[in-house]
């Protein structure tokens, strides 16, 4: 398995907002149902200085970089554009965090 590790702030429009929180619940389940299947390792809201939030950090863990490309082309934020800037960068998790990583 490898993780990889995605960077997303929120699209600069004026609907931005209103889309992510219209989309959140969706995003959120993706996200349990990936984390049950070990695919998610963990997610964290990106805020400012008020609490909104204005993008996501997500920790993977998928077979290939393919298999996390397929995942992300049907993320619900990435479908109703909540997302605009992503970095996605090839990440190892460390062994003080292994128990992480679900056993097959």
């Amino acid at each position: 398995m490898a993780q990889f590790i995605l960077i997303a702030y929120d699209a600069k429009d004026e609907g931005a907002h209103e889309r992510r929180m219209a989309t959140r619940k969706a995003h959120t389940d993706s996200i349990t149902q990936l984390r049950g299947e070990g695919k998610v390792l963990i997610g964290v809201a990106i805020t400012d200085d008020q609490g909104k939030m204005i993008g996501s950090v997500v920790v993977t863990n998928f077979e290939s970089r393919a298999e996390f490309n397929n995942w992300l082309a049907t993320e619900p934020y990435v479908l109703n554009k909540v997302w605009g800037d992503m970095l996605v960068l090839n990440g190892n998790i460390g062994p003080s965090f292994a128990d992480l990583i679900k056993k097959a």
